[in-house]
């Protein structure tokens, strides 16, 4: 990865904070401003479970690498070499809340690309050679899991803002076969990450939240296992009763890992639109 692309993901890490900061500053003013009465909490706050399904339109970016039999591999982008296209991916969300400050979170992504190309450069993919030309049939399964414990230090009627404790867990498989022969190779990268998280409300009935979730290995604590994952989201939510609500959101994910021999660096990135629905 070039320096000028880490800066920019630190830039944009550091902007997502401080706005989140802003908005829960916001808020208090907001509600001081205006007097907003204790009791006068914003539709779809008062609720114990959480559920919600969503449709991203996320634009990929997949490069990998996979070494066999002591043959380096070349770095393999599943997009422009081998036709990945973008797709519309679903996402599972539940949050658990037990009480007004404390919330358990379980995201599921279930990931799957298949696409068919005649390879356009040549590279070296499982100790195998690709030639210029080659029809090449790619599939693709990423399965991302994602489990949180989120804490929202800062809560009122209008808003609240916390932190996020979260394990990410990216189940990657991918196959690509040919005249030549079937390649497979697959990893697993579980990464721990810490992030904040904020929510205002604009009127009683639509909110803005924003969330951004980090955590880097660094690169001299294993020779086995590096990774790296970085989450944005900032959605919006029109709450038409306290139990039912609709979402627009912005979001990326980056997600780099080296397994032994094995390398990937993935990114999506793009809009969603999502309904919750609470009890």
């Amino acid at each position: 990865m070039s320096r000028s692309s880490a800066s920019r993901r630190g830039v944009f890490g550091l902007v997502g904070l401080v706005g989140l900061v802003g908005l829960v500053g916001l808020v208090g003013t907001a509600e001081a401003q205006f007097g907003v009465p204790g009791g006068a909490r914003a539709v779809g706050e008062d609720y114990h479970v959480e559920a919600g399904f969503a449709w991203w339109n996320a634009e990929p970016s997949l490069i990998v690498s996979s070494e066999s039999l002591g043959i380096a591999g070349t770095d393999v982008d599943l997009v422009n070499d081998l036709g990945i296209a973008q797709k519309r991916l679903p996402e599972i969300r539940l949050v658990l809340r037990p009480a007004r400050k404390h919330k358990f979170r379980l995201h599921v992504m279930p990931i799957t690309y298949e696409a068919e190309a005649a390879v356009p450069r040549e590279f070296i993919f499982n100790g195998q050679r690709y030639r210029v030309g080659l029809p090449v049939n790619t599939s693709v399964d990423l399965k991302t899991y994602r489990f949180g414990y989120e804490y929202d230090f800062i809560s009122r009627d209008r808003g609240f803002f916390g932190v996020l404790l979260d394990l990410k867990y990216t189940d990657t498989a991918i196959e690509l076969n040919s005249p030549i022969g079937a390649e497979f190779t697959s990893a697993v990268a579980p990464i721990p990450t810490i992030g904040v998280v904020g929510r205002g409300y604009l009127t009683r009935n639509a909110s803005i939240t924003g969330e951004v979730s980090f955590f880097k290995v660094p690169e001299n604590l294993s020779d086995e296992f590096q990774g790296r994952y970085l989450d944005y989201d900032f959605y919006g939510t029109v709450n038409f009763t306290n139990n039912f609500g609709l979402q627009l959101g912005l979001r990326s994910i980056d997600v780099f890992y080296q397994v032994d021999t094995d390398r990937g660096d993935l990114e999506f990135k793009g809009w969603y639109f999502a309904g919750v629905v609470r009890f």
